[in-house]
């Protein structure tokens, strides 16, 4: 059972609580513990998927690239659409084309791009938490200490589950709403482009209000630093006043103060006048974009390279995952002996070094297995490695037994 007390501080943003709770028994601890071996269990076996797993995914998607390479049809900016070229994987660098400037006629901006995107903060209250646990007269006290302050945030901050509402109120709702729209129609060159590459277009930058041809504003709104702020005051806001930013992506326009329209590197399938994704016979689907010049073979180099990257990030993601698991699993044998406090502290030494040592071994063996099934020609190998530490210390363990 647990009590908590207030202890109220001259800063009314600022106060400390205290939570007191008797120490768990040891059946209750032990309690604990099973749960956390069961998710351990679980945890397991997801690592042993996702190793498993992550192998034939980069395989795939690396002769996905070698098949998508060897068959690219490369095109001039300015070819015309070629019928012989229909269903054909194509690679194409030009520049952005939209057919009419984007607008928000709330605030009188129109950009000449792909996307606009209105960001939207309000100055609100922010909670924050800092917990200490300590031991006294038997019982585990947790010391919370709360505090609070003002910011722009983007998402709407609940101030009814904070620990101390009053005096820190936050508005129920935004004025005004983020958004970001799209043009209707993306081209490139002779071709239109799908959804799936116009949704990789996402280098925004932010719209700069200082030399950018603005009408007259509203009484209600200033211009300070790129935002339009919702109050007249913006270096000394309130809680509930409203500022929106403005980014674009993809400029597209022939004529535009912000610069020239952007050149985006492409590898899809052709299809009249249409790029749509390009289904490989490995089973992957090619449909690239790229927000420079490339050419074909740049394009799928930088590919391979994040398929490589992917690769080993699920690989340490996987490690991690099993390392994890096989802690929880053994969780107990600590359980059992947390009470004697030099024996608690070196089987907690030693459990890290046993699941670190048996995450690494496991961790081989699976992606071995991996190979074996996808790459059979480089699975002995890895089974090899994986093995060598039972190998040296059997082979230790024989010599100091002969002498």
């Amino acid at each position: 059972m647990s009590s908590a007390q207030t202890f109220s501080e001259k800063d009314p943003n600022r106060h400390k609580r205290v939570s007191v709770q008797s120490n768990p028994g040891f059946l209750e601890r032990l309690s604990d513990t099973a749960g956390g071996t069961v998710l351990g269990i679980g945890l397991f076996f997801l690592s042993i998927y996702v190793l498993f797993t992550n192998e034939g995914r980069a395989l795939q998607t690396a002769s996905s690239l070698d098949e998508g390479l060897s068959q690219v049809v490369s095109l001039d900016s300015f070819s015309i659409l070629d019928p012989q070229n229909n269903n054909r994987l194509v690679h194409l660098s030009a520049k952005l084309r939209t057919l009419q400037p984007l607008h928000d006629p709330n605030y009188r901006v129109a950009v000449q791009a792909v996307k606009l995107q209105r960001q939207v903060e309000m100055y609100q209250w922010v909670e924050y938490r800092d917990s200490k646990d300590y031991q006294e007269n038997g019982e585990t006290k947790t010391e919370t200490t709360y505090t609070y302050n003002t910011e722009w945030k983007s998402e709407l901050i609940n101030s009814r589950n904070f620990d101390k509402e009053i005096g820190h109120q936050n508005p129920s709702a935004m004025a005004v709403e983020s958004v970001t729209v799209e043009a209707p129609e993306v081209r490139v060159g002779p071709f239109i482009l799908s959804k799936g590459l116009v949704e990789q277009i996402n280098n925004f930058q932010t719209l700069s209000l200082k030399d950018f041809p603005l009408l007259s504003l509203d009484s209600f709104l200033t211009i300070d630093d790129d935002y339009f702020y919702h109050t007249q005051s913006p270096r000394r806001p309130e809680v509930g006043d409203v500022r929106v930013r403005f980014s674009f992506a993809g400029l597209s326009g022939e004529t535009s103060n912000l610069g020239p329209a952007q050149t985006v590197s492409i590898v899809a399938m052709q299809r009249g006048e249409q790029l749509k994704p390009f289904k490989t016979k490995s089973g992957d689907v090619l449909e690239i974009l790229y927000q420079e010049e490339l050419s074909a073979e740049e394009v799928f180099e930088k590919e391979q390279k994040n398929n490589s990257m992917k690769t080993w990030g699920l690989r340490a993601a996987g490690w991690a995952l099993m390392f994890l698991s096989i802690q929880l699993t053994m969780r107990i044998i600590y359980t059992l002996v947390d009470w004697v406090p030099l024996l608690r502290d070196l089987v907690s030494v030693g459990l890290k070094i046993f699941a670190l040592c048996v995450s690494c071994s496991l961790s081989l063996l699976t992606i071995g297995a991996g190979w074996l099934f996808y790459r059979p020609l480089m699975a002995a190998a890895l089974a090899a490695l994986a093995l060598l530490p039972v190998f040296l210390v059997r082979s230790g363990l024989a010599s100091k037994k002969n002498e």
